[in-house]
């Protein structure tokens, strides 16, 4: 789907702003989102907020089978605009792991958890990583592919 320049910005536009707030931080880039490097992670976020994306509307868990991936929505009210940052959270199924941005924006707190809970990836650094839906004690994550 090709931006709509009136709000998304591009992948390259976003990618190239990324580059110049964190080199080598860009993993690759869409039309309209960009893939960034967990180990460099909360640079780009903190780059980002300060670039004027002061608003993290979403974070979601994504299952590919092979590999999970974090994507982050921001957006920019002075600029009228939106971010869209992916993330791939390593190699594999076993306990998946991402940096937290809950130093960069508080409003990730639930929607860690949230992912956390019904994906079962972990935010390194977040401060409250106990179940927001499901009760302490359930087995498996229900957004999985594989939870039967």
């Amino acid at each position: 789907m090709p931006a709509n320049t009136a709000f998304d910005t591009s992948g390259e536009d976003l990618a190239a702003q990324i580059e110049a707030i964190a080199s080598s931080a860009v993993t690759g880039n869409g039309d309209t989102d960009v893939w960034v490097s967990s180990y460099r992670l909360l640079d780009v976020m903190v780059g980002l907020k300060g670039a004027g994306y002061e608003m993290l509307i979403g974070v979601t868990g994504v299952d590919y089978v092979g590999y999970f991936e974090v994507v982050y929505h921001l957006l920019s009210l002075s600029q009228n605009r939106r971010a869209i940052v992916k993330v791939k959270c390593g190699e594999g199924r076993i306990d998946p792991v991402m940096p937290s941005v809950l130093s960069v924006w508080r409003g990730a707190e639930l929607q860690e958890r949230e992912v956390h809970d019904l994906m079962g990836i972990r935010f390194e650094g977040h401060d409250d990583m106990k179940r927001i839906f499901l009760w302490e004690g359930f087995q498996g994550h229900p957004h999985r592919k594989d939870f039967l």
